[in-house]
């Protein structure tokens, strides 16, 4: 090795010699919050490590001596989904490619600018949509050809079901935020049809014909890239986009949610919108569940389908029971997507301090659920004291009337 070369390689050596020291240093951390150690079992983590990350999941970090097996992850944040924008605002989505284990619902999380337009289109899936933020006007054309234009706000809601078209146009001085679920987990935002997209594959001749105006009408289609979510001036008041000479859709696309009576309990309150009270709703059902610190959603399980849930505000954590001895414990917090496969047994505790909201979603035209409390209390006691082992204050705790939230 010549002397250039030589002493090129021992400064690049003891370059990384203090490169490796200081990684030590970090990778030595003490300043992680949680670690998978319970002072008998498991150990440090000396290694590379995100702090930050294991300080939002320390139950998966540590979890609970109860957790077993290999479920799945039941877990995303729309934080790590890839953002879509446009000149009218953004658009990021949780499906199966994102949550593998999300098969019965996929979720867009969008925000409209004021003026902001999501184009014309229509779907193969039922699109249902909880606003979060702002206000927003949707439009759509029924079946019977009948037309509907509202005004949504924070809680509302709205449904179109598959083959409907419609448009989302944000609101007032900042536009609108809202979530968006779809009764399929493969959907991709990609596979909706376009007003633009149509366009710009029919030979202008046949729009000519089918429209009655000249084939120079069509000259300069729009860029469909440039359509899906673009600027534009706000709309003016909501009785201004009235039809003139058609006729108003009596089917209600738009539901409040908020306006509901909630179930109010020690630790919060619940409220459920199924087809029974927003009929247009037939694929979706949804609850909107505010636990207090401290509560939690009882121990229950749906008999009809799978949950998939968002998370509006707060901080939580979900344990599920998937029979065969398995069960996981994950962590959740605003803005991330949890899952739970049809049948299986859950609970979501409130550990933060201060309010838990979050919604459940259900690919159904109803809600429901059994609770573990009621199921016990309504079986013969002494069949029960034979399962548990469990003394006469278990049984005479257990409640036979429905408790979807307990303690706070």
């Amino acid at each position: 090795m010549n002397p250039i070369t030589r002493r090129s390689f021992m400064t690049f050596a003891a370059g990384s010699t203090v490169a490796l020291a200081a990684g030590s240093v970090h990778a030595h951390d003490r300043t992680v919050a949680a670690q998978p150690w319970t002072g008998q079992m498991g150990g440090s983590d000396p290694g590379p490590h995100d702090p930050l990350r294991q300080g939002e999941n320390p139950d998966i970090v540590n979890p609970p001596a109860t957790d077993s097996g290999t479920l799945p992850n039941l877990r995303f944040s729309y934080s790590d989904s890839h953002v879509r924008k446009g000149s009218g605002g953004w658009t990021r989505q949780i499906t199966e490619r994102e949550l593998g284990v999300s098969k019965s619902i996929a979720g867009v999380n969008m925000r409209l600018n004021s003026g902001g337009i999501r184009e014309l289109h229509w779907h193969k899936e039922g699109e249902w949509a909880y606003m979060l933020y702002g206000k927003a006007r949707i439009t759509a054309l029924d079946v019977d050809g009948h037309w509907f234009v509202d005004d949504v706000g924070v809680g509302d809601l709205w449904y179109f079901p598959s083959g409907v078209p419609h448009s989302i146009q944000g609101l007032g001085p900042d536009g609108c935020e809202f979530l968006l679920a779809f009764d399929n987990g493969g959907f991709d935002e990609d596979s909706t049809f376009l007003l633009s997209d149509w366009f710009k594959h029919v030979p202008p001749e046949v729009l000519a014909k089918n429209f009655g105006v000249p084939v120079e009408t069509f000259s300069k289609p729009p860029s469909p890239a440039d359509e899906y979510i673009f600027a534009a001036t706000p709309p003016g008041d909501l009785q201004k986009d009235a039809i003139a000479g058609a006729t108003r859709s009596t089917t209600a696309f738009s539901h409040r949610m908020l306006a509901q009576q909630p179930i109010t309990l020690k630790g919060g309150t619940v409220r459920i919108t199924d087809s029974s009270l927003f009929k247009v709703s037939k694929t979706i059902a949804a609850a909107l569940v505010e636990l207090q610190p401290g509560a939690m959603r009882e121990l229950h399980w749906h008999p009809n389908t799978d949950e998939w849930q968002y998370y509006l505000e707060g901080e939580g954590r979900m344990g599920v029971f998937a029979s065969s001895g398995q069960a996981r414990t994950f962590d959740f917090r605003a803005g991330d997507v949890g899952y739970v496969p049809f049948a299986m047994g859950h609970y979501v505790e409130n550990t933060g301090d201060r309010p838990l909201r979050f919604l459940e979603l259900f690919k159904s035209s109803y809600y429901a659920d059994i609770s573990l409390n009621q199921w016990l209390a309504s079986t013969p006691p002494q069949l029960v004291r034979q399962h548990l082992h469990l003394d006469d204050a278990f049984m005479q705790a257990l409640d036979k009337s429905k408790k979807p939230v307990v303690g706070g």
